[in-house]
């Protein structure tokens, strides 16, 4: 399923952020984040000037991030899906239902592209951005059917289908035929499709959530990985 995601994204567009409206608590718990552990200040004290050189940047720089715009505890529901955080990976796991033998699962990467969109308001001069998502929908009707997976982009006020895969589980091709780009295919299809999946809750609400849950995740990933830095300098 990655593997098709990164042959399928090579057609993807690029793009850039907005404001999306505020779906994620805006009251974060400093005692609930992974980083609120890390010791910063209880290091032996280092042999090398260098070192601790470093260790003081790297403290002032997690101080900074964790002050200045503190990141929020990640739902784990929007609407009928769960949310399944992956700590340090750039992917998120959706799961839900729809009836009694459709499972979904959506599986979406943290900001991996952009485009660049005029300016608008009093200072429309120059260039803006819109950050983009890739999102993938595996929707399966459990054994001996046919599963379908749309490759779709997020962009923070809609989301968009770019393909439609028809997947045979355990009896795919080698070289399968991936269908056509899905603006190629006929405008009746493209509606239809579209609404068997808003159907299913995959629409622009989720679109607009997976932007503000991914700014959160960035922030919250970058202090992690700023806390692992120290760590390893320390030892």
């Amino acid at each position: 399923m990655a593997r098709l995601i990164r042959i399928a994204q090579t057609r993807l567009r690029n793009c850039s952020s907005c404001s999306p409206k505020t779906l994620i608590n805006r009251h974060p718990n400093p005692h609930l984040l992974p980083w609120h552990s890390i010791p910063y200040t209880s290091e032996a004290l280092p042999t090398s000037p260098l070192t601790s050189n470093i260790l003081r940047i790297l403290r002032t720089e997690i101080e900074y991030q964790s002050d200045s715009a503190p990141p929020h505890q990640p739902p784990t529901k929007f609407n009928s899906f769960a949310v399944e955080d992956r700590p340090g990976e750039q992917w998120i796991t959706m799961r839900g239902k729809f009836g009694d033998s459709e499972d979904i699962k959506i599986e979406v990467t943290m900001f991996d592209g952009y485009e660049s969109v005029p300016k608008t308001g009093d200072d429309s001069s120059g260039e803006d951005f819109r950050l983009h998502i890739s999102v993938l929908v595996d929707i399966s009707k459990g054994v001996g059917s046919n599963d379908l997976e749309f490759l779709c982009s997020a962009w923070p006020d809609r989301l968009e289908i770019q393909k439609v895969y028809v997947l045979r589980r355990g009896r795919m091709p080698a070289k399968p035929y991936l269908g056509p780009d899905f603006r190629d295919v006929n405008e009746e299809i493209q509606k239809k499709l579209r609404g068997y999946l808003e159907a299913r809750g995959v629409n622009d609400e989720l679109s607009l959530f997976l932007h503000q849950y991914m700014m959160n995740k960035d922030r919250i990933e970058l202090i992690r990985w700023l806390g692992n830095l120290k760590l390893a300098v320390e030892k």
